[in-house]
């Protein structure tokens, strides 16, 4: 009886796994079924295409798309016609080529990459000697101050939105591109850094004080331990909230599309997601396909590191 107990317990519990992740990628999988799908499909339930279509995503990257508009008469001509130099040859071809204007992935890439590595670097590198000096250091109104930090968070985005937009105004930032890029990194560490002071904090507190002790007899200073000693220990910590900041800063739309609207060039991919959505380019296929090429690169960043992140490195470290 009681192995058959246990028996029905495993298997409830696997079926309830099993629910739960194929609620979680159901989604991700309807957007690469439609992506894939020729317009005639789109009212097919089933998630396998008949035919794989990937003009959406040729379109998005701009590849094969250099004389794919170009008349056959115009190529014809330009065939017939040697004389013509090079220089007018990619005037005439110029006319007709796709710029990759519907959806520029490359540049949008490019700006969420950019704004959400450095945020996120810089969390992590204050996060790091904030929560050091919230485990090991003992100053007046540390308790005050480590508690504070997440008061931050009894406030939506939206709240804080127009008093953070009118003070960049009023420094002046909000005029120029790199001033609005810069104010939009400097939100995203504030709210990322709370969690990263506490979550680091928790895990610095993991870490043996003997290996310090041991460190700081031999010589070593506060930062030398904190470089040779507390980083390397905490690295799968340090990698998370890494990715917690990174995804944050990737994903989030809110400031964006106001610290941004002036500045098309500087768009990022969740705001280049809304303007295709809302442009007479807007068809599913397209959409589907740049919201796949949108969430890609966080999976990957997630998976390739995933290993890294199994557990603490300081079994062993020392023995008591």
């Amino acid at each position: 009886m009681v192995k058959k107990t246990s028996f029905l317990r495993k298997a409830l519990f696997f079926l309830l796994v099993l629910s739960i992740v194929l609620f979680s990628i159901f989604p991700f999988i309807q957007m690469i079924s439609i992506s894939l799908k020729y317009p005639a499909e789109w009212g097919d339930p089933s998630l396998i295409p008949k035919n794989i279509n990937l003009e959406a995503y040729k379109e998005l990257l701009n590849i094969g798309q250099e004389t794919k508009n170009v008349p056959e008469s115009v190529l014809t001509l330009l065939e017939e016609t040697p004389d013509l130099s090079e220089e007018q040859r990619e005037a005439i071809l110029s006319k007709y080529r796709s710029t990759g204007d519907v959806f520029p992935f490359l540049r949008y890439f490019l700006n969420s990459f950019l704004l959400s590595f450095f945020a996120a670097l810089v969390t992590v590198i204050f996060a790091i000697f904030g929560a050091y000096s919230f485990s090991r250091l003992r100053f007046p109104g540390r308790s005050v101050v480590q508690r504070g930090v997440l008061f931050v968070y009894m406030f939506g985005g939206i709240l804080l939105l127009i008093p953070l937009y009118r003070m960049f105004v009023s420094f002046g930032w909000i005029s120029i591109p790199q001033g609005a890029f810069v104010s939009l990194m400097i939100i995203y560490i504030v709210q990322t850094l709370p969690v990263s002071l506490y979550m680091l904090g928790n895990y610095f507190r993991t870490i043996p004080f003997s290996i310090e002790e041991a460190a700081l007899i031999e010589g070593a200073s506060r930062f030398g331990t904190i470089w040779r000693i507390i980083i390397p220990l905490s690295s799968a910590a340090i990698g998370t909230v890494f990715i917690y900041c990174f995804m944050i800063a990737w994903n989030e739309y809110l400031f964006a599309s106001v610290f941004l609207k002036n500045y098309t060039e500087l768009y990022t991919l969740p705001m280049g997601l809304k303007a295709l959505f809302t442009s007479k380019n807007a068809i599913w296929d397209r959409i589907m396909a740049a919201s796949v090429l949108t969430a890609t690169p966080v999976i990957l960043l997630f998976m390739s590191i995933q290993k890294n992140l199994a557990g603490g490195l300081t079994e062993g470290g020392v023995k008591e």
